[in-house]
């Protein structure tokens, strides 16, 4: 059993999460152990920081760190009547067009969570996706942080770990390092001071501000954009951001990313196309058993802001082939002086 199937097993376990463990010995032999209980997920209000649970998509296991409050631009909600014919097709592409400035952003709770090192050989989504320009000694440098991941909260499925278990709650290098355990506290886990500063130091390059999501013939892309920094040289500047892509097959049927095909807009006057077979080596097969797939890329400018729209040519596996749209999105740059446009709450200690 992989992981990412487990979110629709949990259901059948009378409140147990249930974890397939793997042998060393044996790599296609697998039992189960019981890691937790499931706990009822909220409905309103804001899960706290050390917060255990399960991925619903993804089925890994992680720990909330602290929560983001997004802006969630869905471009579902202005063509749910858009079935107009082909008549009106050219009257759509207009309408496309202009869908970035229609489009009305809803506030959204998303969480900064690590991912247990034990389940990413088994999920579809990179965890390796956190990356950033830091200072140091006066220089640009690259930053990679694994295991990061954020969570729309619709996603958390929350659980308690069990107390008789012989497996840490999580294995993650910056868990003791971030998290301690504080008696009689539910979640029983608080923050240290090196998350709390860890936060506020690389809060320009962690902040999540916008989601763009879109469906077309029930494939959902959801891009969230991140400014990762600038980089200065004698000549020019290069703005540097990453962008996160989750791909989700919500129809009966499955189907198959073939081709991406991007346009990069920059402020500076230039538009660049770029196409290439599938995304990151992968033309990745979404099936009712794995619908989701995740990855992240990046993109650099000679211009402090742009935009990205494009689509995925996708395959049917009756043999249909069609267009899924990418939501256009902005690249905006931010100047570490400025103050936060989207300040988390303060983390739970």
């Amino acid at each position: 059993m992989m992981l990412t199937c487990l979110a629709n097993c949990v259901r059948g376990c009378r409140g147990r999460v249930l974890l397939p463990i793997r042998t060393a010995k044996m790599s296609f032999s697998t039992r189960l152990a019981e890691v937790g209980r499931l706990e009822a997920p909220k409905e309103s209000g804001a899960y706290e920081t050390g917060q255990l649970f399960l991925h619903r998509v993804f089925g890994y296991r992680g720990l909330i760190l602290f929560p983001w409050l997004a802006r969630v631009y869905d471009r579902d909600l202005n063509t749910k009547k858009e079935k107009l014919g082909d008549a009106t097709e050219n009257l759509n592409n207009n309408n496309q067009q202009q869908q970035g400035r229609e489009v009305k952003g809803r506030t959204h709770t998303y969480y900064q969570v690590l991912i247990d090192a034990r389940d990413c050989p088994y999920i579809r989504a990179q965890t390796e996706a956190v990356t950033f320009l830091g200072h140091q000694d006066s220089a640009r440098s690259l930053y990679a942080i694994p295991g990061l991941d954020y969570v729309a909260h619709e996603d958390i499925l929350p659980y308690t770990a069990s107390e008789n278990s012989t497996q840490p709650p999580l294995q993650h290098e910056l868990f003791d390092k971030f998290l301690s355990p504080v008696p009689n506290r539910d979640p029983p886990f608080g923050a240290q001071q090196t998350l709390i500063a860890w936060q506020r130091k690389n809060h320009p390059w962690l902040e999540l501000s916008d989601v763009h999501k879109e469906t077309t013939e029930g494939v959902r892309v959801t891009v969230i954009p991140f400014f990762m920094g600038c980089r200065t040289t004698q000549s020019s500047n290069v703005y540097w951001w990453r962008y996160c892509i989750r791909l989700e097959n919500l129809g009966p049927l499955p189907v198959q990313l073939r081709e991406r095909h991007w346009r990069i807009f920059s402020l500076s006057g230039t538009l660049e196309t770029v196409r290439g077979r599938g995304v990151v080596g992968q033309e990745p097969l979404l099936s009712a058993a794995l619908p989701a797939f995740q990855y992240s890329s990046h993109v650099s400018l000679q211009a402090p802001s742009g935009h990205m729209w494009g689509t995925f040519r996708m395959e049917r596996s009756d043999g249909y082939m069609f267009d899924c749209r990418i939501p256009p999105f902005s690249l905006e740059s931010k100047h570490e002086s400025e103050a936060p446009t989207n300040q988390p709450p303060a983390t739970n200690q």
